[in-house]
């Protein structure tokens, strides 16, 4: 579902977010995610709850194809449905990555201890969240998972 409201555009900038299964899974953290988002002044745009394919998992981690973790992750973000959204902001992309936190659990619960993943985080497979990490990166994994946006 996408918003046909109309927002500024001429400050906006949109990143796609992945809230992952585990937090889809506790409707008490996701409902604190989501009020999170909206607190921190990002807009919702578009909003699907999906079981992430293997075929769209490997395309989307292709980068870290070969490394260790590669597997694992693709079996956990394929395990149960994920909340995908594109946020809106001015900035929506450096905003979004710091409410997220640090990449590394660990790291983002003596670093960050507020951010997301320092607050819902279990393991660096289960980091809670995604977001795009440069404008190149957010149009093309928005079109990935939002084929229908523009």
């Amino acid at each position: 579902m996408c918003t046909n409201r109309k927002w500024n555009m001429s400050n906006a900038q949109q990143t796609l977010a992945i809230l992952k299964p585990h937090i889809v899974k506790n409707p008490f953290s996701l409902n604190q995610v989501k009020n999170i988002i909206l607190k921190s002044n990002f807009e919702i745009v578009c909003l699907k709850r999906k079981i992430i394919s293997i075929e769209e998992a490997e395309s989307f981690y292709s980068e870290h194809k070969g490394q260790f973790f590669y597997n694992r992750l693709v079996s956990f973000m394929t395990s149960g449905p994920s909340e995908l959204m594109v946020l809106a902001r001015e900035n929506a992309i450096q905003e979004w990555r710091l409410l997220m936190g640090p990449t590394k659990v660990f790291r983002a619960q003596f670093e960050n201890p507020c951010s997301l993943r320092g607050q819902f985080g279990l393991s660096d497979t289960r980091n809670a969240t995604h977001g795009s990490d440069s404008p190149e990166s957010a149009v093309k994994e928005i079109q990935l998972f939002f084929p229908e946006f523009s």
